[in-house]
């Protein structure tokens, strides 16, 4: 984006998601506030409130919120395992906040060799993508989908080669925690334990961390709604009770249907569901009160 004259003494533009401002006579970029050799903090007084810097502002904040809306998005189909159709990739690529939250996605074909990561998108429908043989393919399926990684047989292969190619994600797929239920695990309980009694210093500071992991406080739990093969699972830790108690504690991790009406027993939870409850639960005792001595 180029400089646009703010009054007779500034220019402004939008770099690295921020307003930045410099000396329209000087002839290189001089950071907001700042002289040539100085780091800005703030924009000059003198023209924070004018038309053209209050709109880049705005701007700035619109694209940090549809950048983070594409995340959000594209964690879905990923989570939910979802097919995508490839027409629908190639209308976004041209967009650099879905590209980001797209690029070096694993996503799945139609064929078992239509694997890879994902890193192109073009307007006649194809996808381009590099496979774990180090190849770079061509591939038209209708749709794709981008597996959760508790699904991705190839997994630690993906890890592997993704660190020798450097691939940095911007969405959380094949680096994401993942669990898998135990063999032995007792099918007709209800619940599991493993996470639970994650002392917090109040109720506040527990719920506080559970929305700010992307949860939500609902019927005095942290739940997360998850589609694992087609059917919505709700994934619950309980949390004690604010008005009995001046600390905070995690409780145990259920599963629940759709409508939350009917407890799962464990053999019916299925793999994506039990992986992202745990991932909810771990995330919540990580976030436990930790006193002086380093003891939780």
């Amino acid at each position: 984006m180029g400089w646009l004259a703010a009054g007779d003494t500034y220019e402004v533009a939008l770099t690295e998601g921020g307003v930045v401002a410099r000396s329209r006579s000087a002839a290189t970029e001089v950071p907001a506030g700042a002289s040539s050799t100085g780091q800005a903090k703030t924009l000059p007084e003198e023209i924070r409130d004018r038309p053209e810097v209050r709109e880049l502002q705005r701007f700035a904040e619109w694209l940090e919120w549809h950048a983070a809306e594409c995340a959000a998005q594209v964690d879905t189909w990923m989570v939910s395992s979802l097919p995508v159709p490839t027409g629908l990739l190639a209308r976004l690529w041209p967009d650099e906040a879905w590209r980001s939250a797209l690029r070096d996605i694993v996503v799945v074909g139609d064929g078992p060799g239509e694997t890879g990561f994902l890193r192109d998108a073009d307007d006649s429908g194809e996808l381009r993508v590099v496979t774990l043989d180090g190849e770079t393919v061509r591939l038209a399926p209708r749709t794709v989908t981008m597996p959760h990684p508790v699904l991705l047989p190839d997994l630690e292969e993906l890890r592997t080669f993704a660190a020798e190619l450097g691939v940095t994600q911007g969405v959380e797929q094949i680096h994401r925690a993942t669990w898998h239920k135990p063999a032995g695990i007792d099918g007709s309980a209800h619940s599991v334990r493993e996470f639970a009694g994650a002392e917090y210093r109040s109720w506040f500071h527990l719920s506080s961390r559970v929305t700010s992991l992307g949860y939500k406080v609902s019927g005095g739990s942290a739940v997360d709604r998850i589609l694992d093969g087609g059917r919505v699972v709700t994934a619950s830790v309980g949390m004690s009770d604010p008005y009995t108690e001046e600390k905070a504690w995690t409780g145990s991790l259920s599963w629940s249907d759709e409508d939350g009406h009917r407890r799962l027993p464990l053999a019916e939870v299925g793999p994506v569901a039990w992986s992202e409850g745990m991932r909810m639960a771990a995330a919540l005792h990580a976030g436990r009160t930790v006193t002086e001595d380093g003891a939780a």
